[in-house]
């Protein structure tokens, strides 16, 4: 197989129920949405923490969080080993680049220091603001070439306008680097911000979505005796009533960011056709978690496990090699994107690899029902308790095709989900007399899973798909 070049696209904080071709009416994403039906989507892909950091280092390498000991968000500091694989790629033989977050390690550093990465440029963006140092926050940077002030523009009515925004940076720092001539493939890795919070979209942009048209959040009145139940649970922020979140004017902002994303992202496409590049390339959507949004009285991420928080888009699309217009609704990890995306560079996958290519679904070897029995989340003190007050909570969340368990490690409670009967996980059945063997089954495969997925002999005793 000739090698493709690889585009990895990753949005940041954007949940699975966001595209229009997947069942959200209320989104307007025709980019996103021809991408599904040119391609595949996984619709049961489940990140392996709900926060960035840990998120991202179970991406770049491979393991699950604690397994690769980064399970803080905004860690000082980052292991030498494994190596990540954009430097196993580049290593390889590919071009790689990095446009946006990285944010594996962060810390109180301003910029972000560079690790062992592989990427040849590094066009860096954290946060949208203007506080770094000049020349370390590539997009800090571009606002300000532009005669503009990044942090006037965030607290003005019109806020940052579409022609200045992260997600019109990073597109244009894509087509520069897509439209270079060279001789070897490429992998370019562009991280949007949005529809990370602050909820601050583009008045332009917000002007299209009314919060009197949205559907708002799931949430029943039971919710909020729950929620106190799990009160000395890391969470950002408090627990409210939709209307105390005014959460279907957060819902609105938070679609017209993507949307805003779904217009940059079609300008990056179309430079993959103007250069004749479209067919020799691989175009992958995701994103790092989700978002609670108001679901179950709790608006942006901390130490859940529902469905908003830690299933994400996954779709890969390449005209002509991969399957087109089909959803596989089998168990997918985020683990298991790195170890296809490997195996698209054609570069052996390390046998401490805990996914497993979905090359056979893309080909349509496999029709992608049977792809895990189980899925794994965690959360070890992943947040600072600067943003959540708290001491510092662990758990973890392990879910077969029927059911979800979260263990609360450090509170000595949990949660017990029939997904099939209660897809929004409304009905907590971990006291129901009815399941408690099935409660007690499900305690012990996590345990059994976690035990095995932090161990080195871990990743060989998972069956393969």
């Amino acid at each position: 197989m000739t090698r493709p070049n690889i585009l990895w696209y990753c949005t940041d904080q954007q949940r699975f129920d966001t595209i229009r071709a997947l069942g959200n009416p209320h989104v307007h994403t025709p980019t996103i949405d021809s991408l599904v039906r040119e391609g595949v989507a996984f619709t049961q892909t489940y990140c392996q923490s709900p926060i960035c950091t840990p998120s991202r280092a179970s991406i770049m390498t491979g393991l699950y969080p604690s397994r690769v000991h980064n399970t803080r968000n905004g860690n000082d500091t980052f292991p030498d080993s494994p190596p990540l694989i954009s430097k196993l790629i580049a290593d390889s033989g590919y071009e790689c680049s990095l446009i946006g977050k990285f944010h594996l390690t962060s810390g109180g550093h301003r910029p972000e220091p560079r690790l062992d990465d592989g990427f040849t440029d590094w066009w860096h963006s954290h946060a949208p603001r203007d506080d770094w140092p000049e020349g370390t926050h590539d997009y800090a940077d571009w606002v300000r070439s532009k005669g503009a002030d990044l942090n006037a523009l965030r607290d003005s009515e019109e806020r940052v306008p579409a022609e200045l925004h992260q997600s019109t940076w990073a597109s244009e720092r894509a087509i520069e680097f897509i439209s270079r001539e060279r001789d070897e493939p490429w992998l370019l890795n562009v991280n949007i911000y949005d529809p990370h919070p602050p909820f601050i979209p583009p008045k332009s942009y917000a002007d299209q979505f009314k919060a009197e048209d949205m559907p708002g959040p799931y949430f029943r009145e039971s919710d909020l005796a729950h929620q106190a139940k799990l009160a000395h649970v890391d969470f950002q922020g408090s627990v409210k009533t939709p209307e105390g979140h005014n959460a279907k004017d957060a819902q609105a902002k938070y679609y017209a960011m993507i949307a805003l994303i779904d217009d940059q992202f079609a300008r990056v496409l179309d430079c993959l056709d103007q250069t004749g590049q479209r067919d020799n390339t691989v175009i992958i959507f995701t994103s790092d978690h989700g978002e609670t949004l108001g679901d179950h009285g709790l608006m942006f991420k901390g130490c859940r496990f529902y469905e908003g928080l830690v299933r994400v888009p996954l779709i890969f699309s390449w005209p002509g090699q991969f399957q087109q217009n089909v959803q596989c609704d089998g168990l997918v990890e985020l683990l298991d994107m790195s170890a296809t995306i490997l195996d698209l560079c054609g570069v052996e996958i390390p046998d401490y690899f805990q996914g497993h290519s979905l090359l056979p679904v893309l080909r349509g070897e496999s029709d992608g029902t049977k792809l895990r029995d189980s899925v794994r989340c965690e959360y070890f003190e992943a947040l600072d308790p600067f943003f959540t007050g708290g001491p510092g909570s662990y758990a973890t969340m392990y879910r077969d095709g029927r059911f979800k368990l979260t263990l609360y490690h450090d509170q000595q409670l949990g949660e017990l989900y029939d997904l099939a009967a209660d897809p929004w996980e409304f009905n907590d059945l971990w006291d129901h007399e009815d399941f408690q063997n099935i409660r007690n089954e499900l305690v012990l495969k996590s345990f059994h899973a976690h035990v095995m997925q932090t161990t080195d002999v871990g990743s060989k005793r998972i069956a393969p798909m």
